[in-house]
């Protein structure tokens, strides 16, 4: 049986396995992407407490050791406000 690949959150510092974060890539290529693709990596808990604790400490920048635009903040903001809104219409 394979053990869970496990990842640390920026923000909070717990260990979560790697399918339940968020990943933001430096990628081998330049910029940055979410989700997929080759370079360094840093991983993010899906939860507002979380966003905005690595947006404040510019916890993303220091992990990927890179500027990282605030589009990409704003994605994840942005999949946060529609996490939110499925979890309301479920109820």
């Amino acid at each position: 049986m394979a053990r869970p690949v496990l990842r640390r959150c920026v923000a909070c510092g717990e260990l979560f396995n790697r399918e339940q974060l968020w990943r933001v890539i430096r990628l081998a290529q330049g910029g940055i992407g979410l989700d997929r693709g080759m370079g360094r990596s840093a991983y993010l808990c899906p939860s507002r407490s979380c966003l905005d604790e690595a947006k404040r400490r510019k916890r993303l920048q220091r992990a990927l050791r890179t500027q990282v635009a605030d589009s990409i903040i704003a994605t994840l903001d942005q999949r946060l406000r529609d996490d939110d809104a499925t979890t309301s219409e479920a109820r």
